[in-house]
């Protein structure tokens, strides 16, 4: 079983649709995938979350959530004020390890450090307890290169694999600062992008979705996603 956490650089950068996007090119392999998202945030009870996205989009059938709370905030901080209790790291681990699916993904919430607990865990430490290697989502735009750099640090200091880069929200029609972007990215990761998904992909239906998956999720992952062409493509 290979176990697999996506974080991202921040809110907003796309994590659910990568992360239902490298689910559909497995399933479409033929292989089993599960998806556990340790704690969602800002969902109130029978509402929809993140899994019901990734499920939507991927039509993956074996999906865990372990928490929730209902107000958008860190998991510590949702949890401290919905009197909730807070994840428990064994809890995952255990809840992981049962799935016993070929590829297992562990969507965080917000970015690598953001916090579980009062005791300071983060998606950091928990995917170390995993000894599972992390896949970044990262932003096209401004300021994008700091938020990577600094991930990408906090994740040398810890010890962790980084499985690669992507793009999960790559616009149709990308500025001068997005198309600088690429190379600046793949300078920090000291690698080509494993990927680039374009925006609004998260409103396509199953089928058409899987085909975007294909084209924008690279070879190591199941897609056909080719870094130097889009290199070329989008270079200023």
């Amino acid at each position: 079983m290979a176990v697999l956490f996506v974080t991202g650089t921040g809110t907003g950068v796309g994590k659910t649709v990568v992360t239902a996007a490298v689910a559909a090119l497995a399933l479409d392999r033929g292989g089993r995938c599960a998806v556990v998202k340790p704690a969602q945030t800002g969902v109130a009870t029978g509402e929809p979350g993140d899994l019901a996205d990734v499920t939507r989009l991927a039509g993956v059938s074996e999906v865990v959530e372990l928490v929730r709370y209902p107000d958008p905030l860190s998991p510590a901080a949702a949890a401290r004020l919905s009197r909730l209790a807070p994840l428990d790291p064994v809890v995952l681990y255990d809840a992981v390890l049962r799935l016993d699916h070929d590829l297992v993904l562990v969507e965080g919430a917000g970015g690598l450090l953001v916090r579980f607990d009062e005791d300071g865990t983060t998606l950091a430490d928990l995917a170390r307890g995993l000894h599972a290697a992390v896949l970044v989502v990262v932003g096209a735009g401004l300021g994008t290169l700091n938020h990577t750099a600094l991930t990408l640090e906090a994740m040398a200091h810890r010890g962790l694999d980084l499985a690669g880069l992507v793009l999960g929200s790559w616009p149709a029609d990308p500025g001068l600062a997005e198309r600088s972007n690429v190379r600046d990215l793949e300078t920090l990761a000291a690698r080509p992008l494993l990927g680039a998904v374009p925006e609004g992909s998260g409103t396509l239906g199953r089928e058409a979705f899987l085909q975007v998956a294909r084209a924008g999720i690279g070879p190591q992952l199941g897609g056909a996603f080719d870094a130097r062409a889009f290199g070329r493509t989008w270079a200023p």
